[in-house]
């Protein structure tokens, strides 16, 4: 088996390709099933599309800056299999990503506006934390899954309860964001300081609170 080696530039476009990816919704998916799919057809008020709308908007918007994180970790990451792991989680994401897109077409609602800006400080943000330590950079892997969590039940509480293609979704997303922290710690992941998790909040309120309208 032969082992490809890539110089400096081809890094670069490599993640150039990506961003365009993310941003402009041509994300590379594993290929799994919408889980939207297999759920009956939502009929929404038109007060209750929109509000599914902007819901669906945010969770798309936080994809993208999840695929930035992802991206810049994996781009100063020490280890190898520590690397891995991060272009691994961002495939997988990449579904997630892809999911929202279609919903919000279908809800008749768009992406946000902000994303270029989000990706962009997703990614210096990652980069950062990858350089600090692989142990750390798991870690705030852990906190980020955690915290979107939290993000993704709050969001299950506010859209309509008839609204399952959008409620298929958000399950599965948390269920593999949950996956992704156990993975993170048992990886060597540590826990973050409480100052820089309530930080991580604040950012995460700053991104719903404007792709909510924008």
């Amino acid at each position: 088996m032969t082992t490809r080696y890539y110089t400096p530039v081809d890094t670069l476009l490599i993640h150039v390709d990506q961003a365009l990816r993310t941003i402009f919704g041509q994300p590379v998916t594993t290929g799994r099933p919408n889980p939207a799919a297999s759920a009956p057809a939502a009929e929404l008020q038109p007060v209750e599309q929109q509000e599914a709308g902007r819901l669906m908007r945010v969770n798309h918007t936080g994809e993208v800056c999840a695929q930035a994180l992802y991206q810049g970790q994996a781009l100063t990451a020490r280890l190898d299999k520590v690397r891995d792991r991060m272009e691994q989680a961002s495939i997988e994401e990449n579904d997630h990503l892809a999911w929202c897109q279609q919903r919000l077409k279908e809800l008749g609602s768009y992406p946000s506006v902000l994303n270029p800006l989000f990706y962009a400080g997703a990614l210096v943000i990652g980069a950062a934390a990858g350089r600090v330590g692989d142990r750390w950079s798991l870690g705030f892997v852990a906190e980020t899954e955690h915290q979107v969590v939290e993000h993704l039940n709050t969001h299950l509480n506010r859209l309509p309860a008839q609204d399952l293609p959008s409620r298929a979704i958000l399950e599965q997303m948390k269920e593999d964001e949950a996956r992704h922290a156990t993975h993170a710690l048992e990886a060597g992941g540590a826990r973050l300081p409480l100052p820089v998790r309530a930080l991580m909040k604040g950012v995460a309120k700053v991104m719903t609170g404007t792709t909510y309208w924008i």
